[in-house]
């Protein structure tokens, strides 16, 4: 294949990368943290944790995890908010050598328990905020061995114990559990674990690159998620991909060691997974920010300390220019401002730049494809409105239905190879058949084209997944919700056009009970599902548009939807 894109990228950006150069994810992990051990690592609630801290902490914890005995790649769910106890556990998982699987802490407890089962996790860490829906829902997951976090666990001992106290008693933010303890099941909370770990000795890793290291939860057509099976190699290949991509931007900070980025976006999503582990790598820092929504707060921590890297969603960037105080933050270090996740807009996008003199480079990937499959150039002088060039060691192809690939400028479905891409869904061989094309592309689903310089531009979705603030939300899973909801006879939803979020989720309801309101809908769904998934609009209609089978014709409803 002729790599045209090569020929776009920045001076002093490599074609390839090279993963081979680490024996897994655990051995990049311990690399660095001996290399910068003395280095900040992150800082939470103005409390530091050094590299050093992370190493032991990690160490600690993976030796817990091996004396409960789990065998080799297990399963470790980790359901945690962008906390410490984050980074420790997953380093701690993997240095162990067992497979992470990140949990949304938002999940209700039918999207959690479909997780823990599909997964087979047999061990959780999770912040003891949202224990009560690990509550409901255990009983019916593999699960014998709970690690509980509190939020202050990590941040320090009097300054840890107030924290947790006030998120306890004063905020009230953690509502009332009680985990079933039959079957054997342990329950130990996070600072026990770690003093348990620190009398064991931690056996050395025996993954390899092609291990599993994250089972990585996305939609799928079927209604239920999936686990895309990241394998250490991809995870190691990612990393480095990052690392080439944004060094022309970051150069000018010099030590590699001194950049600081936020990490506002949730680190059990792939995107800022991914941006943590290039942090890892690199010997830099993160300002972990548990709430992004509290825009107030999130200011704060901007106005504390120079920052060079803002990783976001097109959401955020737009909510944070409209907070009145965000202008006063000083934007003179900011190196990269990196769009993904969703479409960022161009208003956004011009905005922002005007706002901080910092352009918003735009990204596209998938969790399938370890966050970043393509990126625009980190130098580019003006928001682009196109996808980018595919990172390093990656490529492109824009193929027809058969998995032909089209002349360039046609248009076709986007299809992706490299390091970085997943070999498959966990347990799921029909998908796995339907994703690949028979020379090793995985279908994204997406409709795009290709210009001469290796640019490509998105201009369909081939799939009825809408894109809502950064998450996918696939129309059969809340139509199988709602469907249950008494007095709902059927129902299509569909992604509308929104501002704020990208799309917003708009539900099509035929009732059988006239009384049903669109307020009884939306209180049906906030139960059973989490928040990014709630419709945004209702409409009752007497029929929905059907094929002559009888299949109901989403894509009629999103021409009517106005």
């Amino acid at each position: 294949m002729d790599k045209i894109w090569l020929s776009s990228y920045p001076p002093g950006v490599p074609h390839e990368v090279h993963p081979e150069q680490y024996r897994s994810v655990a051995h990049l992990l311990e690399e660095s943290f001996r290399k910068h051990a003395d280095r900040p690592f992150s800082v939470c609630m103005d409390h530091w944790m050094r590299y050093s801290e992370l190493d032991d902490g990690s160490k600690a914890l993976g030796a817990y995890l091996q004396g409960l005995g789990l065998e080799p790649g297990a399963r470790v769910a980790i359901m945690l908010p962008n906390v410490p106890q984050f980074a420790v556990t997953m380093a701690a998982v993997l240095r162990a050598g067992y497979t992470c699987v990140n949990v949304n802490p938002l999940y209700t407890p039918r999207e959690l328990e479909h997780q823990l089962k599909d997964s087979g996790a047999t061990a959780i860490v999770v912040l003891e905020n949202f224990a009560h829906t690990l509550c409901e829902v255990i009983d019916h997951s593999a699960v014998q061995h709970v690690v509980m976090a509190s939020m202050g666990d990590l941040l320090g001992a009097w300054q840890g114990r107030w924290i947790t106290f006030a998120v306890r008693h004063l905020a009230k933010m953690v509502p009332p559990y009680e985990l079933p303890l039959t079957g054997g099941r342990s329950v130990v909370s996070f600072p026990k674990a770690l003093a348990q770990g620190e009398r064991r000795t931690l056996a050395p890793c025996q993954s390899t690159l092609d291990s599993i290291a994250f089972l990585q939860y996305t939609g799928g057509t079927t209604g239920l998620s999936k686990g895309a099976m990241l394998t250490h190699r991809n995870i190691v290949a990612a990393t480095l991909q990052a690392e080439a991509w944004f060094t022309p931007a970051l150069a000018r900070v010099g030590d590699a060691s001194k950049i600081h980025q936020i990490a506002a976006l949730p680190l059990y999503h792939i995107f800022a997974l991914t941006l943590c582990l290039l942090a890892i790598r690199q010997g830099s820092s993160l300002s972990l920010i548990p709430n992004p929504r509290d825009f107030g707060k999130f200011i704060e921590v901007l106005k504390k300390r120079p920052f060079h890297m803002l990783p976001a969603v097109n959401t955020l960037f737009n909510a944070l220019l409209q907070h009145p105080q965000f202008a006063s933050v000083d934007f003179a270090h900011l190196c990269v401002s990196q769009a993904g996740g969703m479409a960022a807009s161009e208003g956004t996008a011009r905005q922002w730049q005007k706002t901080t003199g910092s352009v918003m480079i735009e990204g596209w990937g998938m969790s399938e494809t370890c966050a970043i499959g393509t990126n625009n150039p980190v130098t580019s002088p003006a928001f682009s409105g196109n996808i980018g060039l595919p990172l390093p060691g990656i490529d492109i192809a824009i193929k027809d239905d058969a998995g032909h690939s089209l002349p360039q400028g046609s248009a076709g479905e986007i299809c992706i190879r490299g390091p970085n891409v997943m070999t498959g869904y966990y347990r799921q061989p029909a998908e796995n058949a339907q994703a690949f094309t028979a020379d090793g592309f995985l279908r994204t689903g997406d409709i795009g084209t290709m210009d001469a310089q290796g640019y490509t531009r998105i201009i369909d979705r081939k799939k009825d997944m809408i894109l809502s603030s950064g998450f996918n939300v696939y129309p059969n899973e809340l139509e199988q919700v709602i469907s249950l909801c008494p007095g709902v006879v059927e129902c299509a939803v569909v992604g509308v056009p929104d501002a704020m979020q990208g799309e917003a989720i708009k539900a099509f309801i035929v009732r059988s009970d006239p009384s049903l309101s669109e307020e009884d809908v939306a209180r049906f769904c906030r139960d059973k599902l989490t928040g990014y998934k709630h419709p945004k609009y209702i409409e009752f209609r007497d029929e929905l548009p059907k094929t002559n089978v009888g299949k109901i014709l989403r894509r009629e409803l999103r021409a009517q939807r106005s």
